[in-house]
């Protein structure tokens, strides 16, 4: 009976370590691979997680971002939105924001702010330091005076934290630029070992001014929808993203998204999302590995 255990034992090692070796020696190099994407998009089932939704906002850009019932929205889409962005808030049961940024004020970008401002708790409101005389921007700035919000100016290297998220402002334009793309505030969100590179409306040029060391990234918000005014190779290469999401309206009279870009993240094996083609994009992250889900909302005006 002994003699027969033994040998049962004996056997069970020598399956087992030839599976390792089967695996160890498997001459498909790409297996690994592939295991380490599928563990990478599992879903996440933490509790303590960050949450980054790219909102469906048609040709504008919108981004709400939570960590342990903090949030942070990156602008509110086209002036047609923000009902429906405050309606999609309210569904959600936000009450209050940490933090509202207007990452430049282009109607795209800052069209439903004034609608955030009257209907939420502001701690800390951040535009860049440039004025225009549009109706929409005064819009946002009487919404700001009437809830009495002060609109605070962030610098470069500025950090401050969401929840366990931290966040670093890598660049932000003024009156200097000739451009309004070009003040766009830019912003890296770091979540552990995951990262979000949020690039507003910047092009090429404020790209070259973005020090290195800061652009490697997880995920790429492609700068101005698409543009082939933004994201050249060298940069994409320098940031080096899994994923990439670009806010972009159907059929849209810019022909955004551009080929050369798609070429480019095409050519780099990025993973690209498009809120024209996938909607609204949540990625879920607990700090390791990423959840993507896309679904319709009613956020597109």
């Amino acid at each position: 009976m002994k003699k027969k255990k033994k040998f049962i034992i004996t056997l069970i090692t020598l399956i087992v370590l030839g599976i390792f070796y089967l695996f160890d020696n498997y001459p498909i190099d790409n297996l690994k691979e592939n295991i380490n994407k599928r563990v990478e998009e599992a879903p996440v089932v933490a509790e303590d997680t960050l949450d980054v939704t790219f909102l469906d906002v048609g040709q504008a850009d919108s981004i709400l971002l939570e960590n342990d019932g903090h949030y942070m929205l990156v602008d509110a889409g086209n002036n047609a939105d923000g009902e429906k962005l405050v309606t999609y808030f309210k569904n959600e049961q936000i009450t209050n924001f940490d933090y509202v940024i207007g990452t430049h004020p282009h109607e795209d970008h800052i069209g439903g702010l004034d609608d955030i401002i009257n209907n939420f708790q502001i701690a800390n409101f951040y535009m860049p330091d440039v004025i225009t005389t549009t109706k929409t921007f005064e819009d946002v700035l009487d919404a700001l005076e009437n809830n009495n919000v002060n609109l605070q100016i962030p610098n470069k290297n500025d950090k401050f934290s969401l929840g366990d998220a931290q966040i670093k402002v890598l660049y932000v334009g003024d009156d200097s630029n000739k451009d309004l793309n070009d003040t766009s505030i830019v912003l890296k969100v770091t979540y552990h070992n995951i990262s979000f590179l949020l690039t507003g409306d910047a092009s090429i040029e404020v790209e070259e001014k973005l020090d290195r060391k800061d652009l490697e990234s997880t995920v790429l918000k492609v700068a101005h929808h698409g543009s082939s005014t933004a994201t050249n190779e060298e940069f994409l290469s320098l940031v080096n993203p899994t994923y990439a999401v670009i806010s972009v309206g159907k059929n849209n009279q810019y022909n955004h998204p551009n080929k050369s870009v798609l070429d480019s993240l095409a050519k780099q094996n990025v993973t690209t999302y498009r809120t024209d083609q996938d909607q609204t994009i949540e990625m879920i992250t607990d700090g390791s590995k990423i959840e993507i889900k896309t679904f319709a909302t009613d956020t597109n005006g």
